[in-house]
């Protein structure tokens, strides 16, 4: 056996010695000898040396720096450009400056749940803290791929959670309020000319088709046609220098929508305003023109459009959470709502609004009522 207990303890923990007896390449009989202190430890160090010994001239002393400078190299012809830039945001901001020097062979169990003790100190929000967990078991999982470790010692530990977190609520706008907004919008628009319809658009835009802010920022006039509405492509702001039009976030948001006669006819008006506008070209971004409208404007119209019409003002991805309570409301097929959000799995779309369907509740009670025993 080659994990012997040793006389001693260290801080409450067994001492162990590893041993490990193999033969080299060249027929040499060779020896390798450790200390460890934990059963559970003692196992794992027996584990890494075994791979070790059988994985010769893999970078065992790599470090997760090193190893990031290369993930990234090698992602960057395989992931969006927005993605790649939110897992190098919280690699730096949250790994690398615990981790960052260690070498592979040393992220041991004990060392990721002490860093997920630290990161569990910074107060983060609870999907901080996940995303932060799946950025570093995706550079872990590369490292698996690229067989620099055996597996991935963080996956054992699992994810953040909290045991008092309840669903989060939703925040959308009832159809009464969409009109209330939008109206107030219209005015502004009717005083302020061209430029003010633009954002005018992009909110009837997002509640009547539940786009993402980036897809509907993408939208060219080349994308309708006749009632229906082609989703192909989305545009970041949030990367450094130039907007960055990419691909849509995943294969299931290449979509297209069938268009309700309201934005059918938005779209239209919209259309003759700005066809007389010179250099118009059916490749103009739908709201913007050259140029798709700013984050930041589009954040202030947000809020002075609730104000004015006097209704809660809701986060831009909260127009897409209204587009889907208002069908899920109408007891329409979740595969349905889950195509037009554009989700990649039905299961994101029913773990959101599945509660948001208070009718099919109402109608399950109302068939099992028909059904009576005699019990008299």
């Amino acid at each position: 056996m080659p994990i012997y207990k040793m006389q001693g303890k260290k801080d409450g923990l067994q001492k162990y010695r590893v041993r490990i007896n193999y033969t080299t390449a060249l027929g040499e009989a060779k020896q390798i000898d450790r200390v460890a202190y934990g059963l559970e430890e003692a196992k794992e160090l027996e584990r890494r040396l075994n791979y070790e010994i059988h994985n010769q001239g893999v970078p065992q002393k790599m470090t997760l720096q090193t190893l990031f400078e290369e993930y990234v190299k090698a992602k960057s012809r395989e992931l969006r450009e927005s993605t790649l830039d939110k897992s190098k945001r919280i690699v730096n901001q949250h790994i690398l400056p615990t981790l960052g020097n260690i070498s592979l062979d040393k992220l041991t169990r004990p060392v990721l749940q002490k860093w997920k003790i630290e990161i569990e100190d910074k107060n983060l929000a609870l999907k901080t803290r996940q995303n932060t967990y799946t950025a570093l078991r995706s550079l872990l999982n590369y490292a698996v791929s690229m067989e620099y470790i055996p597996k991935n010692p963080l996956v054992s530990l699992g994810n953040f959670k909290d045991a008092n977190a309840t669903r989060p609520e939703i925040n959308y706008y009832t159809p009464e309020e969409f009109i209330q907004f939008i109206e107030a919008a219209r005015t502004c628009a009717q005083e302020k000319g061209i430029a003010e319809w633009d954002y005018y658009v992009f909110f009837n835009i997002a509640f009547y088709t539940g786009l993402r802010k980036g897809e509907i920022y993408a939208l060219t006039w080349n994308d309708i046609q006749q009632d229906s509405l082609e989703v192909k492509r989305s545009i970041t702001q949030k990367l450094k220098g130039a907007d960055r039009e990419t691909p849509p976030k995943n294969k299931s948001s290449y979509r297209t929508l069938q268009l309700p006669k309201p934005l059918i006819t938005v779209l239209d008006e919209h259309k003759k305003r700005c066809k007389k506008v010179s250099g118009f070209k059916n490749s103009d971004k739908i709201c913007g023109g050259k140029r798709c409208i700013r984050d930041t404007s589009l954040q202030n119209k947000n809020k002075h459009y609730a104000e004015l019409a006097g209704v809660k003002t809701i986060r831009i991805h909260d127009f897409r959470h209204s587009h889907a309570s208002l069908l899920a409301n109408e007891g329409i097929n979740i595969q349905e709502i889950a195509r037009r959000l554009g989700h990649a799995k039905i299961e994101m779309t029913w773990n959101t609004y599945s509660h948001l369907y208070p009718r099919e509740e109402e109608r399950a009670v109302n068939i099992l009522n028909k059904i009576e025993t005699n019990t008299r």
